[in-house]
Parts: C-alpha cells; sequence; structure tokens
C-alpha cells in the first residue's frame, strides 16, 4: 500500500501499531503492516513516535514540496549486504558491463516509445506518428552498436528530442506542448509529466532498496555526487508505459482541464482545497485507455465521427511555471495509484503481477545482473 498525504497542516502521529494522519476535519488510520511507501506533500508534520515506527518498519517515507518537488527521504539502515555493494561500486568501472546492460536499457525505452506512437497513429490517424515511431526503431537498432554509455546516452537523448516532438499527436486537444520542458514545466502536459516522472522515480528508488541494493552506484548513469543514479536507469522502460500513456489519458479523458492549473508567484504553493476527485467511474475510464494498455487492444483507425470533439483552445505562450492546483494533484496521485494496481501478464516472469510489483521485479532482476547470477538484463517493453 502507497499513501499520500497532500492536506497542508496534516499531523500523523502514532497509535498503537497504526499511524493516524489528524487533518483539519478528517481522521485517517494506516496500518503500519501494511505501508509500503508514505509520501507526504508540502507542510505535514509526524510525531517522533510515528518516524520511529516508519524507520523500524523500513517504510520508505519520501517528503515532497507542496507542488510535488522532490526534497528528501527518511535514511533508514543501509542494505546489510556489503559485499553486494562493494559489486555494485566496482561495476562503475566495467565499461563492457555497463555497455551491455546499457543498451538494453535504452533499446527498452526507445521501442517503448515506438510503440506508444505506433498505437497513436492508429486510434488517432496520425500518419506523422508511424514515421516517427519507424525512426525510433532506428535509433534502438542503433543503441545495439553504441560502444560507451556516452554513446548510448546520445541516442537517448536524440531519440527522446523526436519522441517528445510527435507527442502532442495523441492529444484530442491543444494544451501548448511542443517539446520537454522540465525546470519549471511551463504548459499543463510538461506539469503532469514532471509530477508523474517524480513519482515514478521514488517507486523506483524504494524498489531498488526493496532488492536490496545501494541507488548510488547505475549503469547507464554515471556516478554523480549526491545522486540516485540506479532508480534512474530503473525508470527508463517504465516512463512510457506508466507516466505517458496516463498523462495523455488524463487529458482525452477530460480528466484535466486549463483550470486545474495555476501561475503563482516564484515563492508560492499550492493551497489546500478540500475539493472531492472526479467519479470513480470516469477514472476507471482513463485507466482502460487502449494507448496505455500493456498488450495491444483493438484501436480503432481513427477517432470515431460520432463522438464529439473537444473545440481546442489555443496555447497562451505561457513562460512562467505552471502548478497543478491540490484537488488536480489529488486528481493524478488516485490515477496514478491506481494504474500501478493495474494487474497484467508478465511476458518474461509469465505470471500475472501488478505494474507496482513488476517494478520490484525488475529492480530483483537487475540485483541478479549485478551479483553475477544472471546474464542478461531482460526489460519490460510494451507490446
Amino acid at each position: 500500500m502507497i499513501a499520500y498525504v497532500t492536506s497542508q497542516g496534516a499531523r500523523i502521529e502514532k497509535e498503537g501499531r497504526r499511524l493516524i494522519v489528524h487533518g483539519k476535519d478528517f481522521r485517517h488510520i494506516l496500518f503500519a503492516a501494511h505501508l509500503e511507501q508514505l509520501v507526504l506533500f508540502g507542510n505535514v508534520n509526524i510525531t517522533a513516535p510515528a518516524m520511529f515506527t516508519l524507520l523500524k518498519q523500513e517504510i520508505d517515507t519520501v517528503f515532497l514540496r507542496a507542488d510535488g518537488r522532490y526534497m528528501g527521504r527518511l535514511a533508514g539502515r543501509e542494505p546489510a549486504n556489503v559485499m553486494l555493494r562493494k559489486r555494485q561500486f566496482a561495476l562503475c568501472d566495467d565499461t563492457a558491463f555497463r555497455v551491455r546492460a546499457g543498451r538494453s536499457i535504452v533499446q527498452a525505452k526507445i521501442l517503448n516509445q515506438a510503440t506508444l506512437l505506433a498505437r497513436i497513429k492508429r486510434a488517432r490517424n496520425r500518419p506523422a506518428a508511424s514515421v516517427a515511431a519507424d525512426n525510433l526503431r532506428k535509433y534502438a537498432a542503433e543503441a545495439l552498436h553504441a560502444s560507451s554509455c556516452a554513446e548510448l546516452r546520445g541516442i537517448e537523448g536524440r531519440a527522446a528530442a523526436l519522441y517528445f516532438q510527435h507527442l502532442p499527436l495523441g492529444f484530442l486537444k491543444d494544451w501548448g506542448f511542443e517539446r520537454r520542458v522540465r525546470r519549471p514545466p511551463t504548459d499543463p502536459v510538461n506539469c503532469v509529466l514532471s509530477f508523474l516522472y517524480t513519482m515514478l522515480t521514488n517507486r523506483c528508488y524504494a524498489a531498488v532498496r526493496v532488492a536490496g541494493l545501494d541507488p548510488q552506484p547505475g549503469i547507464l548513469h554515471e556516478l554523480s555526487y549526491g545522486r540516485d543514479s540506479l532508480p534512474l536507469d530503473l525508470i527508463e522502460e517504465f516512463r512510457t508505459m506508466l507516466a505517458d500513456t496516463l498523462t495523455l489519458s488524463l487529458f482525452n479523458m477530460n480528466m484535466l482541464d486549463w483550470d486545474d492549473f495555476r501561475t503563482p508567484p516564484q515563492e508560492d504553493l499550492p493551497e489546500e482545497t478540500e475539493e472531492n476527485l472526479r467519479e470513480d467511474e470516469t477514472m476507471n475510464h482513463v485507466l482502460t485507455d487502449p494507448l496505455g494498455a500493456m498488450s495491444p487492444q483493438t484501436l480503432p483507425e481513427e477517432d470515431s465521427p460520432d463522438a464529439e470533439t473537444p473545440a481546442e483552445e489555443p496555447f497562451s505562450g505561457q513562460s512562467r511555471a505552471l502548478l497543478l492546483t491540490n484537488s488536480a494533484m489529488k486528481t493524478v496521485i488516485t490515477a496514478f495509484s491506481k494504474k500501478l494496481e493495474t494487474s497484467f501478464l508478465h511476458p518474461v516472469a509469465g505470471k500475472t503481477m501488478t505494474y507496482a510489483e513488476a517494478i520490484i521485479h525488475q529492480a530483483r532482476q537487475l540485483r541478479r545482473l549485478i551479483d553475477g547470477s544472471a546474464d542478461a538484463y531482460t526489460p519490460l517493453m510494451l507490446r
């Protein structure tokens, strides 16, 4: 179970074996034994007994700003297998190992992007998306012959630029999205992508820790002062299938609109509101959008002529940072949580699991690669 606390001024206390979240007009119970991760937004207070429980139960506790910007996490004990950690750092200097594993990571990311663009072509009748998908597959083939991690990152960067250039073809309205803009995001799509990538990175970090690995020494990503590189390797195969497809669904299913974003003063943070989330029925439609399915589904050759097409709203040339409103943030969090609990047949494991379980499964695959019990890493890919 993953719990998110977004109410500003909330307080978390320990009561027996439970954690109680007290808000201005609510009281919510969390059972520590069932809690995998606790994500706190902004001004949320934790008592010392509650914090000791989180540390003792090794519950990954993440602190984000109220706007979703990552600030830090509770640091528990380091993984006990020091020899495994030693091997991780030694492999940072093993160029052949890193390039071999890095090829799999980059190829999977690019092929997932190509698959999504191919689905957009079929669902939206956008020929340009098909052409871009074919070019992405060429980049994926090029990655198999890369001789260094720097070359792999260069191929990945060129593929990403091409992918994000054509991702707008998947939206039913113009949201002003032309390319990936991270800091700060200046249009609604980039705002949601950045928020979801932060949430997904936290899940990948937790999975790496569950697998008993040190998060700092990566494979594709270089060692860098204060950076957790291994979760950044793990997230690559999941960006498209979880964050990008969910972003398309949230906008195309009208779960988000222009009034769900605001441009506050630079130091302002989103204020807490108590607006309810959209109806669960609409949320379920978001999760069953065929663009985001793990395996191919029947897609229309083009949008149904009987469907109501929303009027396009021109982009206003926004140059300042955009933030999700508090109610919109809850909508995105709820959709992301439900997406993580969606089940599918893992093609390599040969069994049904949720996306949350799949992230841990892939982290354990990385461990087997690192400790030498596996010869290769098989990423998860859309089909």
